[in-house]
């Protein structure tokens, strides 16, 4: 069997959950306000950082872990940080805190100030049966991808490069459909938030909001539009059948909107349309620009979003039980019956 080609971020567990669909969009739940790591991300002359006892408490870790648990998961990312060819200096600083310890005294406490990066290296390494893990790593993920999409030459780069992985690959474009659907899931709700703050809160608010968005990157189409040309069934929403470069098209769509927005600092339903306009418009030209072709004009999938990840689990778990059988073949005959006997 050939070797298959590796592919960035494909997290099967992440992927068979059903993802947001942007023909549904649903106002965010004001009661959660902003994200929790958002809450805890500080700012000072050398940028922007988080502190590794906030987060260890944000994730989940309690009173019944120790801080040397914790200690091990970043000690993990600082390998990772290292193996990756990056100094650990950059992204990871030992430092001493003073913590609160009830009645108002303070105690001094050994800390590390993070980047987003190692946090999010932190949040790979990390129990994934912690209450806010997960969440963590699709935060930390997309931020990351956001800060290094910062400049357009950049931006054109890494479309010329998933186009270029994508080439007559199959197995990549159903990885990296998935992988991206969760990226564009995620800041599709980091734009819904930014957008619930400017004003834009009904059901029918928040699709007249993206339909901008949709404009922007479609020549002038809504979503209906962009239903009625894919051909699509009333039930079928068309961010279930969009390729893997159409979803990267979204994407772009919906960190340059968030961008638009917080540059612009928004304050209003109409200003948050123009952004998120604005935002589509400048994803097409990016893709105009770089492969030549309008995101209207991109393949439409056959199959479904769900139908994919139903299959590349089934794919996984044959895959996984063929290597089970294979080993169980090697076996002596010998040991077989050893275990068989009592």
């Amino acid at each position: 069997m050939a070797e298959e080609k590796q592919v960035r971020g494909f997290h099967l567990n992440a992927g068979v959950r059903r993802g947001y669909h942007m023909s549904n969009p649903q106002p965010p739940n004001p009661a959660n306000g902003q994200s929790p790591f958002d809450a805890i991300r500080h700012q000072d002359e050398q940028g922007e950082w988080w502190s590794a006892r906030e987060l260890a408490k944000v994730l989940g870790y309690g009173a019944r872990d120790s801080w040397r648990n914790f200690e091990n998961t970043i000690h993990r990312a600082m390998k990772a940080i290292e193996n990756n060819g990056m100094a650990i200096s950059d992204h990871v600083v030992e430092f001493n805190n003073m913590v609160p310890i009830g009645s108002g005294a303070m105690r001094e406490v050994d800390d590390y100030r993070l980047t987003r990066y190692a946090c999010y290296l932190v949040a790979q390494n990390a129990d994934p049966k912690k209450r806010n893990v997960a969440r963590a790593q699709a935060y930390f993920a997309v931020r990351t991808r956001e800060a290094e999409l910062q400049g357009v030459a950049a931006i054109q780069a890494e479309v010329v490069d998933l186009a270029a992985q994508l080439q007559g690959d199959p197995l990549a474009e159903v990885s990296l459909r998935i992988a991206l659907r969760q990226d564009l899931t995620t800041a599709n709700k980091d734009l819904l938030q930014l957008a619930y703050e400017a004003g834009v809160i009904t059901k029918r608010q928040l699709a007249l909001f993206f339909d901008m968005g949709y404009k922007g990157l479609y020549a002038g189409r809504t979503e209906d539009d962009m239903h009625a040309l894919r051909g699509l069934q009333p039930n079928q929403a068309i961010s279930d059948y969009m390729s893997a470069l159409e979803t990267f098209a979204n994407f772009l769509r919906a960190i340059l909107g968030k961008r638009n927005m917080r540059t612009r600092q928004v304050t209003t339903m109409r200003a948050a349309g123009i952004a998120h306009y604005d935002a589509g418009q400048q994803a097409r030209d990016i893709f105009l620009q770089t492969l030549g072709i309008a995101p209207e004009d991109l393949p439409c999938p056959t199959k479904s979003y769900e139908q994919i990840v139903r299959e590349e689990y089934e794919r996984i778990q044959r895959k996984e039980e063929d290597a089970v059988g294979l080993w169980a073949a090697m076996l002596p005959d010998g040991d077989e019956a050893d275990d068989n006997s009592d």
